[in-house]
C-alpha cells in the first residue's frame, strides 16, 4: 500500500540534482496541478516497442493522480501532424531518429508520468534533457515477450532495422541505450501483466525516493533510530562499525521473485550481478550507470573464463562452481575485483584511506590485484597494507602477494596466525588514540577489505545465486528444486553469502560447512558452543580455512536470532573476555534448520584429491577436497545436487596436490611446479595469471614478530611513505 506521505513527499536531492527545463514558445506545456512523488518531476517509461509502456503509464499514472503523457500520441502527432508511421516512411529512419529527438528536446512537463517511444533512448541530446526533468524507469521485458506483443500487433519492422536484421537482434542493439538512460530497472518476469508491472513500478519509484530503506545498522546496536543508521556508501568506506559490530541491511536483503530469477538464468554473469546488485545498493549511493560500469569492468577480460564462475559436472549428482578463474586464482577475486571501485566511487573528497586486512592467503593477493586497478583520484587517495602469518600460507601464495610492490600497496609477514593478524587490526580500529592521531596528523582514515567489510561480502551472494541458474539454464532442474551447497568455510564470509541468497529466493535446501582439522565452526554448529579456550590454530593444507575466530558468524547470530543485537553485543564481548560462549537453547534449532557442519582430516583431504582425479582426471585443491569430503559424508540417499564451491586453483597449494597425488619426483621451482601439475591434469589447466605473478622479481618483504606495536608501526610507516604529511 501507497500511504499519502508518500504520494506527497519528495527528497530534496531531486529537486538540487536536476533543474526543470523552460519551454520554447512554440511547444505545448503539460503541468500538474497536483503533487506527485517526486513533486513536480516526471516519472519517464522508458523500454523498447511492445514493453507496456503506455498502458503501464495510464495506471501508473491512474494510481497516482497524475497527468499521462504518451510521446507518440501526444507529442509526435501533434508536432508533426500525421501519424509516427507515415513520419517515418516519409523520411526515413536515419531522419526519424532526428526529428523524433529534437521533437522531445522541445517538449516540456512538470508533474507527470511520461511514456517515451522505443527509439527515444537512440538520441542522446534529447535523453539528456529527460533526465534532468525526472526519474527515468526502464521497463526490462523479456525479449521473447516482446516479439509475441509486436507479432499480435502486426508489427514486423521497427525504427533502425535495416533490411535482413532480425528482431531479436534489433533488440539487443537497443539494450544497451536502455542500460545507459535508466534510473531504475523494473525487472518484469514472462508474462507479467500490465498491472504487475505498474505496481513495480510504483514500488521502484518508492525506493527511490526512501534513502533510508537502503541504509544498514550495526549487528551490535540496539537503537535503530537514524542516527545509528549508515547508507551503504558509509558502510564501505567506515568497514567495521564504531560499536565493534558488523554491518547488515537494516530491513535485510530483498526477495526476488521467481519470474525474475527464471530471467536472470538467461543472463551471463556480469548481467546478473547487475540486476542483483542494483536490487541491493540504493541507487543514491552507486547509480545505474556507474554501478553498470564496475560490474562490466569487474567480471570481464581479467577472468581466465568468459562464464566467470561457471558450474560444471563433477560425478553423480554432484556439481562443481569453478570459483578461480579471477586474476589471482581464488574466490576473493569475485568480491575483490567490484569492492575496490565501489570504495572509491564513495570516498569522501578529503581524507586519504589506508585500507587494513589480515589474511590466511587469498584474500591479500586478491585485495592487492582488486585496489591496483583503480584510476585517477581513487588510486591516489588510497593505499592498501596486507598483514599475512609467515608460516600460515603456501609459497605461491606469498609469491603472488610480494609481487605487487607498485604503487600504494604491499603486503606484510608476521610470525604469528591469522587470528593475531585479524585481532590486531580489529584493535586498531578500536582505539580512538590511534585513530584520532592517523587523522590529525596525516589526514588518513583507516578502513579494511575483510569479508567484515559488507561490500565485500555482498558480491559473493551473486556467484551462489548464479550456480543455481547455471543449472536451471542447463536443465539439470528446474527452478524451485532445491539444491544443496558445500562450502570450505573458515571466516564463514562464503556460508554467510550463500544464506543471504537463500533468503534472497534461491531454493538451496542445505547449506553446508566444511572444516578442516581446526573444525571450531562445525563443531559449534553441531553443540551451539564456541570454545577457544586452550585451542591452539594448527596449519594445514588449506590454510585459507585455518582461522579460529570466524568474524562473519557474527553477522550469522544476528540472523538467526531475528536481529537481536544485545544477544549478539553479549555473547561477543563474553568470546572476547573468555574466549567462549554458548548459544541459548532456543537458536541452537534454528541454525541447524539454515546450515549444517562438517570436518575433514589432512590424510582424507589429500586422499580425496587423489581419488577423484584417478577417476575423472579432474585436479581440485585443497580447500575443494574438504568440501568433498564433508559432501560425501553428509550426503546420505539423497539425489538433489549438490555443488561445490571451488575456491582456489590447485596450483596456489602444489606441494600439498604433489603430495596427493603421490608424485616423487617434485620440481623445486614453483612455476616447474604448475606445469608439470596441469600435464597431469584433465581439468582444469594451468591458471594464466598465477604463473604470469610467478614470474616477476622478488624483493625483499617486511616481517614482523608476535608484536601489536609492530604492526602499528607498519601502519605508521605506510602512511609516511604514501600520502603527504599534513602540516
Amino acid at each position: 500500500m501507497f500511504t499519502m506521505a508518500w504520494l506527497k513527499s519528495c527528497h530534496h536531492f531531486l529537486r538540487a540534482a536536476r533543474l526543470p527545463l523552460s519551454s520554447p514558445p512554440s511547444s505545448k506545456t503539460w503541468m500538474s496541478t497536483r503533487s506527485g512523488p517526486l513533486e513536480d518531476r516526471n516519472i519517464f517509461l522508458m523500454g523498447p516497442p511492445g514493453a507496456g509502456k503506455t498502458t503501464v503509464g495510464r495506471l501508473v499514472a491512474h494510481r497516482l493522480g497524475l497527468p499521462v503523457i504518451d510521446v507518440d500520441d501526444d507529442v509526435l502527432e501533434t508536432t508533426w501532424k500525421m501519424p509516427v508511421a507515415a513520419k517515418l516512411e516519409s523520411v526515413g529512419g536515419e531522419r526519424f531518429l532526428h526529428e523524433e529527438g529534437q521533437a522531445l528536446c522541445n517538449f516540456s512537463a512538470t508533474g507527470c508520468v511520461v511514456s517515451l517511444t522505443g527509439s527515444n533512448p537512440l538520441h542522446a541530446e534529447a535523453m539528456e534533457r529527460v533526465r534532468e526533468t525526472g526519474l527515468v524507469v526502464y521497463l526490462d521485458v523479456d525479449s521473447e515477450d516482446i516479439i509475441q506483443r509486436l507479432n499480435r500487433m502486426k508489427v514486423n519492422r521497427i525504427v533502425g532495422q535495416e533490411a535482413g536484421v532480425s528482431m531479436r537482434n534489433i533488440l539487443q542493439y537497443r539494450k544497451q541505450f536502455y542500460e545507459k538512460w535508466l534510473d531504475v530497472r523494473v525487472l518484469c518476469g514472462r508474462g507479467e501483466t500490465v498491472e504487475t508491472v505498474a505496481e513495480k513500478v510504483l514500488k521502484a519509484v518508492e525506493r527511490y525516493m526512501n534513502h533510508a530503506e537502503g541504509t544498514l545498522v550495526s549487528t551490535r546496536c540496539e537503537n535503530m533510530d537514524s542516527s545509528n543508521q549508515r547508507s551503504f556508501s558509509d558502510v564501505v568506506v567506515e568497514g567495521l562499525a564504531s560499536d565493534g559490530g558488523l554491518y547488515v541491511p537494516k530491513n535485510g536483503l530483498p526477495k526476488v521473485e521467481a519470474c525474475e530469477w527464471l530471467r536472470l538464468s538467461d543472463m551471463s554473469y556480469p548481467e546478473r550481478a547487475l540486476v542483483l546488485l542494483e536490487k541491493c545498493i540504493h541507487p543514491m549511493d552507486v547509480g545505474a550507470e556507474d554501478l553498470r560500469t564496475m560490474v562490466f569492468k569487474s567480471y570481464g577480460a581479467n577472468f581466465s573464463s568468459e562464464a566467470v564462475a561457471p558450474v560444471k559436472h563433477l560425478q553423480n549428482d554432484q556439481y562443481i562452481q569453478e570459483l578461480f578463474h579471477g586474476p589471482t586464482a581464488s574466490f576473493k577475486d569475485l568480491a575483490l575485483q567490484l569492492m575496490p571501485q565501489l570504495f572509491a566511487h564513495c570516498l569522501p573528497p578529503m581524507c586519504n584511506f589506508l585500507v587494513l586486512v589480515a589474511t590466511s592467503g587469498d584474500t591479500g593477493s586478491a585485495v592487492l590485484s582488486g585496489f591496483s586497478r583503480l584510476q585517477g583520484a581513487g588510486k591516489h587517495k588510497t593505499g592498501v597494507l596486507v598483514f599475512f602469518p609467515e608460516e600460515g600460507v603456501s609459497e605461491i601464495q606469498k609469491l603472488q602477494m610480494l609481487s605487487f610492490r607498485d604503487g600504494n600497496a604491499r603486503a606484510v609477514s608476521v610470525r604469528s596466525d591469522f587470528d593475531f593478524c585479524q585481532r590486531s587490526i580489529k584493535k586498531m580500529f578500536g582505539e580512538s588514540g590511534l585513530t584520532g592521531h592517523l587523522a590529525v596528523e596525516y589526514g588518513t582514515v583507516l578502513s579494511t577489505a575483510n569479508s567484515i567489510n559488507w561490500a565485500r561480502l555482498l558480491p559473493q551472494v551473486v556467484y551462489h545465486s548464479s550456480a543455481y541458474l547455471d543449472l536451471c539454464r542447463d536443465g539439470v532442474i528446474n527452478f524451485g528444486e532445491p539444491i544443496d551447497v558445500c562450502i570450505p568455510t573458515g571466516n564463514f564470509g562464503n556460508a554467510m553469502s550463500a544464506v543471504y541468497a537463500k533468503h534472497m529466493g534461491v531454493p538451496i535446501r542445505k547449506i553446508i560447512c566444511a572444516s578442516n582439522h581446526n573444525h571450531v565452526v562445525s563443531d559449534f554448529i553441531s553443540t551451539g558452543e564456541y570454545d577457544l579456550r586452550g585451542r591452539p590454530l594448527m596449519l594445514s593444507h588449506s590454510p585459507a580455512i585455518d582461522i579460529l575466530k570466524s568474524s562473519n558468524l557474527e553477522r550469522f547470530i544476528y540472523h538467526v536470532s531475528d536481529g537481536d543485537a544485545r544477544l549478539v553485543k553479549d555473547l561477543f564481548t563474553r568470546l572476547d573476555r573468555n574466549q567462549h560462549f554458548q548459544l541459548p537453547e532456543h537458536l541452537l534449532g534454528r541454525m541447524q534448520q539454515e546450515v549444517s557442519g562438517g570436518w575433514c582430516s589432512e590424510d582424507d583431504c589429500l586422499a580425496a584429491i587423489q581419488e577423484l582425479h584417478t577417476q575423472t582426471g579432474y585436479i581440485m585443491d585443497t580447500h575443494t577436497a574438504v568440501a568433498k569430503v564433508v559432501a560425501d559424508r553428509l550426503r546420505g540417499g539423497s539425489t538433489c545436487p549438490m555443488v561445490l564451491c571451488s575456491t582456489a586453483h590447485y596450483g596456489k597449494f602444489a606441494p600439498a596436490v604433489f603430495k596427493a597425488l603421490r608424485e616423487q619426483n617434485i620440481p623445486e621451482d614453483p612455476e616447474q611446479q604448475l606445469q608439470t601439475l596441469a600435464s597431469t591434469a584433465k581439468e582444469p589447466g594451468v591458471h594464466r595469471d598465477v604463473m604470469k605473478s610467478l614470474k616477476q622479481n622478488r624483493k625483499d618483504y617486511s616481517v614482523c614478530q608476535q608484536d601489536y606495536r609492530q604492526l602499528v608501526e607498519q601502519v605508521e610507516n605506510m602512511i609516511q611513505e604514501s600520502f603527504l604529511k599534513v602540516v
